[in-house]
């Protein structure tokens, strides 16, 4: 399974651009983006690649519902730390 974050760009230079997730920024390649992409701009992101460019809302809510997800899992960790999947044989 792939997965593509959205990512929110914050500078441009060519066909490079430096996007920011959670405070995190990093390089990626713009060449697979098949339209122009602006400063705040979100566009999601597989494999250091920009492959499509995202409406701001639904970029956010995704984010949101990663962050949930993560916290979910961070917290089943601390309250598990053996690391055995509860409720199960």
């Amino acid at each position: 399974m792939c997965l593509a974050i959205p990512s929110k760009v914050v500078t441009l230079k060519d066909q490079m651009a430096t996007v920011d997730v959670a405070g995190i920024r990093r390089e990626v390649s713009l060449l697979l983006l098949p339209e122009e992409a602006v400063v705040g701009d979100y566009v999601l992101v597989h494999a250091g690649f920009a492959i499509q460019k995202v409406d701001p809302e639904a970029a956010e809510e995704a984010l949101k519902l990663i962050a949930e997800i993560a916290e979910w899992e961070e917290g089943e960790e601390n309250s598990n730390p053996q690391g055995k999947k509860s409720g199960g044989g």
